[in-house]
């Protein structure tokens, strides 16, 4: 997903597969992420070290609530202040590397309130973070 809301290709329905995107398409400072749904479960990200991102999981169509959001590798994105509002949308701040690249895979987990059990990955945000290049 690009700030704009939309995958960096355009295509909403951007699969894992996708081509990890050029650096000159990286979001850097802050960036925001909303996903609605029918949105793709699986999107892919690219940052710059340091930058912020907004993460807004807007409400289930399903009887199924936002309970989490993880960080596969919590030195390259560093989930924090995750939230879920009165009407079901949820929010997290996503902090990348301030000087590292890398990937990391943030999942989002739902599950029905009343059912046993635990919650399953929902949703995929593939987050690389690309360094600056350095010249001299």
């Amino acid at each position: 997903m690009s700030p704009t809301g939309r995958s960096p290709s355009g295509n909403p329905s951007e699969s894992a597969t996708a081509p990890a995107p050029s650096a000159a398409s990286c979001a850097s400072g802050h960036a925001e992420v909303s996903v609605s749904p029918g949105d793709a479960v699986v999107q892919r990200l690219c940052v710059r070290p340091g930058a912020v991102v907004s993460l807004a999981l807007e409400p289930r169509v399903d009887d199924k609530r936002w309970t989490a959001v993880q960080s596969s590798a919590p030195v390259f994105v560093l989930v924090s202040g995750w939230k879920v509002d009165a009407d079901g949308t949820a929010r997290a701040s996503l902090r990348c590397a301030g000087t590292r690249g890398g990937t990391a895979e943030v999942t989002a987990k739902a599950k029905a309130p009343d059912v046993a059990g635990t919650a399953r990955v929902a949703f995929t945000l593939q987050v690389d973070v690309v360094p600056y290049t350095t010249q001299g």
